[in-house]
């Protein structure tokens, strides 16, 4: 089993900056994805930025340029750190880790933090 426990959300001006951490506990997969994904309210949840196990990161396009994804092996850790924030940012924001094995994939998630970006 895995555990992920985010933190690092709040309330932000627009153009302000915040890091979110998920810390990872529990089994560490040699292959796996990592994502941060974000969740307004009414809509589907989506996923913003992802790092897999030999560091590739993706970002959609709506963050590229403003968020960036990375991870501190040694503390079990991944960030996202977001600058530039717009009130369209404001969502829900979940860590998921994809464990990644020869014949199945298996996703865990942590319990979410509220990133809200307004006057």
């Amino acid at each position: 089993q895995v555990q992920l426990v985010e933190s690092g959300g709040g309330l932000v001006r627009p153009g302000g900056s915040l890091r979110l951490s998920c810390v990872v506990s529990g089994r560490i997969f040699s292959f796996y994805r990592m994502g941060w994904y974000r969740q307004a309210p009414g809509k589907q949840r989506d996923l913003v930025a992802s790092i897999t196990s030999d560091g590739t990161t993706n970002y959609i396009d709506s963050v590229k340029g403003r968020f960036t994804i990375s991870r501190d092996n040694v503390k079990n850790t991944m960030y996202l750190q977001m600058n530039s924030l717009k009130p369209e940012d404001t969502a829900v924001y979940y860590c998921q880790y994809r464990a990644i094995m020869t014949t199945m994939t298996t996703d865990y998630w942590g319990q979410g933090t509220q990133v809200t970006v307004s006057s």
